[in-house]
């Protein structure tokens, strides 16, 4: 289940397992970890806007929740002690997210605009539909790399895990109305940059993407052999949650997070995943005291 929803069940499991863990068992930690991998590495995936730098930044946040896993007092629910600790790790790496696109919206505009056009007729968009698709997501991302760290975390958060304000705001570690605030600004922001250069909010302004395939390749924003964000064994943001959308304001814009919660989403996770790195390695082994 997301555990950014308020109505995550999994609390007295995660509980469960953290004492087993502490008593020493391996396989409990790899499963306590995993319970949770997906939300991590998909958080920092959407902050940094590539896959491997998510990978190293979501094991870094997980091993500090391993150092630290013998200090949590079951004051408060895991979830909201170790996303605290990941979401710090987020915020304060030194590490630049790689925008392909701009550093601000002004900058994306600017870029948007000054790359060709390349019309394409029915039978081209039929034939590169994934490519359209690709640059669309790739555009998608990089809007939210235009937000502040802070506001990326918060905007992915309430808009695209859904969470609402009570969760939200206790993760953060902000009052619920700052939290409300907070994710109001990043809707504003992102809101008003797509409804004046993005023609899937604005019918008025008709979507390029199509438009810009050829100069994304060229330019090598995008490879044609090895789509980031459209693959076949990733699944959406808004089909994985399903039907937990809870949205925090009624009067928001829910086509500017409709498109966002269609950002790529990877839930499985192979055996030799950075969990395993992590559950193997000596130091862990020893310091958890780990069978």
């Amino acid at each position: 289940m997301n555990p950014f929803s308020q109505s995550y069940s999994s609390d007295l499991e995660d509980e469960r397992l953290i004492y087993l863990v502490l008593e020493g068992d391996k396989n409990a930690l790899g499963q306590l970890l995993s319970n949770h991998q997906a939300f991590i590495y998909n958080v920092a995936w959407k902050m940094t806007g590539n896959s491997a730098d998510a990978e190293d930044l979501s094991q870094e946040a997980m091993i500090k929740i391993v150092t630290n896993l013998s200090k949590f007092k079951f004051k408060s629910t895991f979830r909201t002690w170790a996303y605290r600790i990941v979401f710090n790790h987020f915020i304060n790496d030194r590490k630049k997210a790689q925008n392909l696109f701009a550093s601000n919206f002004e900058d994306l505009g600017n870029r948007l605009h000054a790359t060709p056009d390349n019309p394409m007729d029915f039978d081209e968009k039929e034939e590169k539909r994934e490519l359209i698709r690709e640059v669309r997501l790739q555009c998608l991302s990089g809007m939210l790399l235009c937000l502040t760290k802070e506001q990326r975390l918060i905007y992915i958060m309430g808009e695209i895990f859904a969470a609402d304000h009570n969760i939200g705001s206790e993760i953060m570690n902000i009052s619920k109305a700052n939290f409300r605030m907070k994710l109001g600004k990043a809707r504003k922001d992102l809101y008003h940059f797509m409804t004046h250069q993005c023609g899937l909010v604005d019918k008025a302004n008709p979507c390029r993407c199509h438009k810009k395939v050829k100069a994304a390749v060229d330019q090598k924003m995008v490879d044609a052999k090895d789509l980031l964000n459209n693959r076949k064994e990733y699944v959406t943001f808004q089909s994985y949650l399903g039907e937990d959308a809870d949205y925090l304001s009624e009067d928001a814009d829910l086509r500017v997070a409709e498109l966002q919660q269609n950002l790529s989403f990877k839930k499985d996770f192979d055996k030799k995943s950075f969990i395993e790195n992590i559950l193997t390695d000596i130091n862990w082994k020893s310091r958890l005291n780990l069978n």
